[in-house]
């Protein structure tokens, strides 16, 4: 491969530098705009669970848009793992799958489409995208199974493949491929992935018939130094020092009551920062498992939400980074480990970071985030006879950790999605599946209280009506130390919950790994995603504060006396300053 040529600085035009940045990112933009227009699946078109990117010839980050974060900071190990795979054997025309979570990927489920791009015969980048497909074949429909003990028991498994060389579609391919994926929407949404790296390829090489090959290429090379630069600088404003962060994560779905610990030091030297994992709890037994990437991609997320956010993403930001992450861990499992659950951890990582850097800088972090307790319903719709599968990102979204200055994002979603992860429209939700949506709604006193309170998470209520229903709990958040942390003086936020009410009025809890088999026609769903943590002391908050929030139905009068010192009269919904004064034994 070619590598890129280094010119002088002097020869650098520094406003051309900018502007092409921002094309690469528009180009990234774009191939997301096809997806959200032409994928099938409302886990793509609605939900956005996807993340698009170009790379270089050595598979380095151009640029990225990641409408889901922990997907596209894996798409780099991934097209690192095809050119090593595949070396001089790649063409113009070709279009590669990848899935696979032993040679860069991060979740089986997470498909990539990689399409090399050439300008007279010398490749020059990769224009690519990853989505979270429907179903990627395993024991269980849809992809998440905590009965999982091994990788082929999840999902089908693709090393790199080319399913288009020189333009021509492998058809013998192909239909191997989708003969082992249950649900022919999948094969739809692949198709419509292939269409969006087209688009990133058309747009990468109008930039190269614009500025030329050469010209392009040391531009490229200087926005990588400038973004190491910027980030270097971000990182030499953090006192130097080892921050040490810990946190849990809670049964692995094999042994009741099993908890698995993340231990992380962070070394701040100068410019440059370490990332240690050391220590942190072996691989399970089952699902609750994560591979390199996956872990990775949690790191870099976070880390991204603690320095300045107009930084760049490209190959320059990962330079002062040092990742030690020993395999055997339940966050670096070796082959062949079930590892599905692996995008979840990025919650209790999160965690881990965010109490290691609020010891260097407190105004900077988060309070945590509210753990994902997900609840995927497959079976069969009445109406058109057709298999579905929903994973309900409708219910799963809690709430963000508040920050100093900011209350937290009600209803955001998971930390590994960056907010990303959109809700499903109640009207569309109705006609892909055969539910009935009855009640969705923050959840009054879900936000950890503070200064600045958690973000709120919601109550979900819905009735089932398809046939042959089986339901795959998987998640976090439902022992008490997994609620969203409060920090510096902020109070947690609320727990997760599921309960599936059958006709009969019979009421299932189920674990928070779990298949739930049978559910029959007519059970009510009702699921709690609970809120972020609060930062700072509750009872500094600005009285008309609580008392807006109290108005709003966000928290209760017993809970604003209670956490707040806020004392609110229940008929007017006024505070009473003078029993608030002698409450917080201060001014109000």
């Amino acid at each position: 491969m070619t590598t890129s040529v280094i010119v002088p600085t002097a020869a650098i035009d520094q406003v051309l530098a900018a502007v092409l940045q921002r094309r690469l990112k528009s180009i990234t933009e774009e191939i997301g705009f096809t997806l959200l227009r032409t994928t099938r699946s409302p886990i793509l078109n609605e939900a956005r669970d996807f993340a698009t990117g170009l790379y270089d010839a050595q598979g380095g980050m151009l640029e990225q848009t990641e409408y889901i974060p922990v997907l596209a900071f894996a798409l780099q190990p991934s097209c690192e793992h095809v050119l090593r795979y595949f070396g001089e054997d790649i063409a113009p025309g070709d279009v590669i799958l990848h899935n696979d979570v032993f040679s860069g990927g991060n979740q089986n489920n997470d498909v990539a489409v990689f399409r090399p791009i050439f300008a007279d015969g010398r490749l020059l980048a990769w224009s690519a995208c990853k989505g979270h497909q429907a179903d990627i074949g395993g024991a269980v429909r849809g992809g998440y199974n905590p009965e999982a003990r091994e990788v082929w028991q999840e999902a089908l498994r693709i090393p790199p493949v080319k399913v288009y060389e020189r333009g021509r579609l492998r058809k013998d391919v192909w239909n191997m491929i989708f003969a082992n994926v249950r649900l022919k929407i999948v094969e739809e949404d692949i198709k419509a992935q292939i269409g969006g790296t087209l688009v990133g390829e058309r747009g990468f090489k109008e930039l190269v018939a614009r500025y030329g090959v050469e010209r392009l290429l040391a531009h490229i090379d200087y926005l990588y130094d400038s973004t190491e630069r910027m980030v270097r600088k971000e990182i030499e404003a953090i006192p130097d020092g080892t921050y040490r962060g810990e946190s849990l994560a809670f049964y692995d779905g094999v042994t009741p009551g099993s908890q698995m610990r993340i231990k992380l030091a962070v070394t701040v030297a100068g410019s440059e920062i370490i990332f240690d994992f050391t220590g942190s709890s072996p691989q399970t037994p089952g699902f609750v498992n994560a591979p390199y990437s996956a872990t990775a991609s949690a790191l870099l997320l976070t880390f991204l939400m603690l320095i300045d956010a107009d930084i760049p993403h490209n190959a320059g930001l990962l330079r002062p980074l040092k990742i030690i992450n020993p395999e055997g861990s339940f966050l670096n499992a070796r082959f062949p480990a079930a590892t599905t659950f692996g995008n979840t951890l990025t919650g209790p990582t999160s965690d881990a970071i965010f109490r290691a850097f609020a010891q260097a800088v407190p105004q900077m972090v988060t309070a945590g985030w509210n753990r994902m307790l997900g609840l995927t319903l497959a079976g069969t719709d009445p109406r058109r006879r057709h298999p579905y599968v929903d994973i309900l990102f409708l219910a799963l979204k809690g709430g963000s950790g508040a920050t100093r200055g900011a209350d937290g994002y009600d209803h955001i979603g998971l930390i590994n999605c960056g907010g990303g992860l959109l809700a499903q429209d109640y009207e569309m939700f109705e006609i892909h599946d055969p539910h009935v949506l009855i009640r969705h709604e923050y959840a009054t006193d879900s936000a950890g209280a503070g200064r600045w309170r958690g973000g709120l998470g919601v109550d979900t209520e819905l009735r089932i009506d398809g046939d042959d229903v089986t339901g795959v709990v998987f998640g976090d958040g439902v022992d008490e130390e997994a609620r969203g942390f409060g920090i510096f003086g902020g109070k947690p936020g609320s727990l997760n919950e599921i309960t599936i009410t059958d006709p009969g009025g019979s009421v299932r809890r189920p674990r928070s790994k779990e298949i739930v088999r049978g559910i029959e026609r007519g059970s009510v769903v009702r699921q709690r995603a609970g809120g972020g943590g609060g930062y700072g002391d509750p009872r500094e908050r600005p009285v008309e504060q609580v008392v807006t929030d109290v108005r709003n139905g966000f928290v209760s009068l017993a809970r604003a006396r209670e956490d707040y010192g806020v004392v609110i009269d229940p008929t007017t919904l006024d505070a009473d300053l003078e029993a608030t004064r002698a409450l917080r034994g201060r001014s109000a």
